[in-house]
């Protein structure tokens, strides 16, 4: 039986587990104070106190380093890359610790992971946020000098697209999906066959969100940029973290829009934009799949929220069948890639920066 030990880094906390091959044994969240997280001026200055805070965890459990046959990290923020789960090496710490180009949370799990196992166990990550399946017509922006980029909720997408397919009782890489990723940030897709050939950008593409703005009219938006109102910085912010639910309602909270909403009219509008958005996002990635849908697929946080979702299911409940997944899946989707390295049913892929 192979111990895997599986690290998500979040903005201030780390999500741990320890699974017995495909069974989860033992989780926490461990919350980091803040006083903790702004001691440190960049992301990879966490590494210390993020460590220690694992290794902690798995001696309140029993365990040391060595008795964990494989540790499974949430993948960073790498160039583009194919799906599948990659083995961690000396070239994708350097990446993630000193080029990659956005500073993210979820660029440690690897780096501590790999710090953690001192060569003596393997450290995988599975289908990071820079998964690229699109079709080449997905690419083009517009604008010759701008491509559009894949970036998406792979790792939990990915996940509930293996466990729909297996409940309706086909092949994985048969299936065509409409998968949305319903959380801080909204990622629609369009799976063909196992392969995500389209999605939306969910940092500045498609639905607004809880905490981001989505798709803006682009001449109003240059004109703010030229005003001179906001700089550089506070821009990006309203734009990604003080956008969507927050920037109408001041909450990032779904639960307490609604509460708002039962005496705010305009709080009830708010969310209904929210799910008018998602439900014109599911159908335009239907007619990226010409129609041919297996099941439209709704996943993350915000699905929790049976009002939110049954706002969705209204609109686009006559173009298939819809399966809910409420939650993440991310921990076991982490598990399981390492899992299928180690009992053989899977080969790892090896990463380079020109993978």
């Amino acid at each position: 039986m192979y111990k895997i030990l599986t690290i998500n880094p979040g903005s201030t906390s780390t999500k741990v587990a320890v699974f017995e091959d495909e069974k989860m044994i033992s989780s926490e969240t461990i919350e980091h104070k803040s006083s903790e997280i702004k001691k440190h001026e960049n992301i990879m200055d966490q590494i210390g106190f993020r460590k220690e805070a694992i290794l902690k965890f798995l001696d309140k459990n029993g365990l040391k380093i060595n008795d964990i046959h494989s540790i499974a990290a949430r993948g960073g923020i790498l160039p583009p890359l194919k799906s599948g789960t990659y083995l961690v090496n000396e070239d994708m710490v350097h990446y993630l610790k000193f080029e990659t180009k956005t500073e993210h949370a979820s660029n440690l799990a690897a780096v501590i992971g790999y710090e953690l196992s001192d060569n003596k166990i393997p450290v995988y990550v599975t289908d990071p946020v820079s998964v690229d399946e699109f079709c080449e017509e997905a690419r083009i922006s517009g604008i010759k000098e701008l491509k559009r980029k894949s970036l998406l909720h792979a790792l939990n997408m990915k996940i509930v697209a293996r466990k729909a397919s297996e409940e309706i009782g086909k092949e994985y890489n048969s299936c065509n999906f409409v998968i949305a990723h319903l959380g801080g940030g909204i990622s629609v897709g369009a799976q063909k066959e196992g392969k995500m050939i389209d999605v939306n950008n969910a940092n500045d593409e498609g639905p607004f969100s809880p905490e981001r703005a989505g798709e803006l009219p682009m001449g109003d938006l240059l004109k703010i940029i030229f005003s001179d109102l906001y700089n550089h910085k506070e821009l990006k912010k309203r734009l990604i973290g003080h956008g969507g639910l927050v920037g109408y309602l001041g909450t990032n909270d779904l639960r307490e829009a609604f509460k708002m909403a039962q005496k705010d009219e305009k709080a009830e509008l708010v969310i209904e934009a929210m799910a008018y958005q998602i439900a014109k996002e599911i159908g335009a990635m239907t007619v990226v799949l010409n129609g041919e849908v297996d099941a439209i697929i709704i996943t993350g946080g915000l699905a929790n929220s049976e009002p939110f979702i049954n706002l969705i299911k209204e609109r686009v409940s006559k173009l298939g069948l819809i399966m809910v997944y409420p939650g993440s899946f991310e921990m076991e989707a982490l598990a399981l890639g390492a899992f299928r390295i180690l009992n053989n049913s899977e080969s790892p892929l090896n990463w380079s920066k020109e993978v």
